[in-house]
């Protein structure tokens, strides 16, 4: 016998689902550490606002650039400080600086963008040399287009004024806001970190991150399905590209210069201990990374010589790599599934 329910019967609660916890977990753990980041200056000095949390947040998005690439892509480069590099040159040509015969003087409003846009057109080009290559192939190739950019703006005195590289180079003043003064730079380091990294977990989650990811898995497959294997790579290079620039202008505006020093193999090569040491497939990885490392380099020198820096970067990053492949993150993560 079908019994009719009533029309003002009241439907039953759905039930929360595993997947629905797991949504509200991180949307919580996201909220805290806004609100951490958010408050962060209110309890530090000027120091500890620039020196460490400032450069953490942009280097963590020039090391952001290189875990998208590797994490997600496959592809490991080392010419992201060099992505970087380009936007810092190209801000110095554009816009205002201490060479004033060299630098066209446009407003910073111009200059930024066509900085950004020069830059990821020049990633875009190194990944259409690079994509086609695999493994230690596209290491050597993005090292030797690194090594090549640094040298090149070591000797050109015509455009890049040399080994002197070009100073001056500082924020600008924004609806009369000095953004040179602690507070505001690190608040625009922290925006520009936020944006890059919603990017990264926005795009992972769409079909083209989820195309990525499949074309790095199981490049054949791809390629036989009907996928475009190598516009796949050139477009993630495109976008690693414009993560670097973002992070190199607030490194340029962070130093107020911009010389072959700050882009040579040494500074390259830190770029791939943050992102390794953060973990290379977690999203947080490369601020985490940057973090440990940008505190070891201030810190480290109080307690040994300065010239054995190298020497406890590469202890700790043997000793995190062999405890935990996917770096500080995953070991955190395995830490609190154990505890849970």
């Amino acid at each position: 016998m079908t019994i009719a329910l009533p029309e003002t019967t009241l439907a039953a609660p759905a039930l929360r689902t595993p997947a629905d916890a797991a949504l509200h977990g991180r949307i919580a753990k996201y909220a805290v550490l806004g609100l951490a980041l958010l408050a962060y200056p209110l309890a530090a000095s000027d120091f500890w606002i620039v020196q460490i949390g400032a450069q953490t947040l942009f280097m963590g998005t020039i090391a952001l650039s290189l875990m998208w690439l590797g994490g997600y892509g496959g592809m490991v480069s080392l010419a992201q400080l060099t992505f970087a590099g380009v936007a810092g040159y190209m801000v110095a040509l554009f816009g205002v600086s201490n060479h004033p015969e060299l630098s066209l003087g446009w407003p910073w409003w111009a200059a930024v963008p066509v900085a950004l846009l020069i830059a990821t057109a020049f990633a875009t080009v190194t990944g259409m040399l690079a994509a086609r290559t695999e493994g230690i192939y596209t290491i050597m190739i993005t090292l030797a287009i690194a090594v090549a950019f640094s040298l090149f703006c070591r000797q050109n005195y015509a455009i890049f004024n040399g080994f002197a590289g070009f100073a001056g180079l500082h924020p600008p003043r924004l609806f009369g806001l000095d953004l040179r003064a602690p507070l505001p730079f690190y608040y625009l380091c922290l925006a520009f970190a936020a944006c890059a990294y919603a990017g990264v977990v926005y795009v992972q989650r769409s079909t083209f991150g989820l195309a990525l990811q499949a074309v790095r898995d199981n490049p054949r497959r791809m390629r036989a399905i009907g996928f475009n294997v190598y516009a796949h790579r050139v477009a993630a290079y495109a976008m690693s590209g414009l993560l670097a620039a973002i992070g190199g202008l607030l490194l340029v505006w962070f130093n107020g210069r911009i010389s072959p020093d700050s882009i040579d193999a040494g500074p390259t090569i830190n770029v791939l201990v943050m992102a390794v040491l953060g973990g290379m497939v977690h999203p947080i990885g490369p601020y985490v990374g940057a973090l440990a490392f940008i505190l070891l380099q201030n810190f480290a020198v109080d307690l040994i010589d300065p010239e054995r820096f190298n020497l406890v970067i590469g202890i700790a990053f043997l000793a995190i790599v062999l405890a935990s492949p996917d770096g500080l993150v995953g070991l955190w993560r395995r830490l609190m599934r154990r505890r849970s």
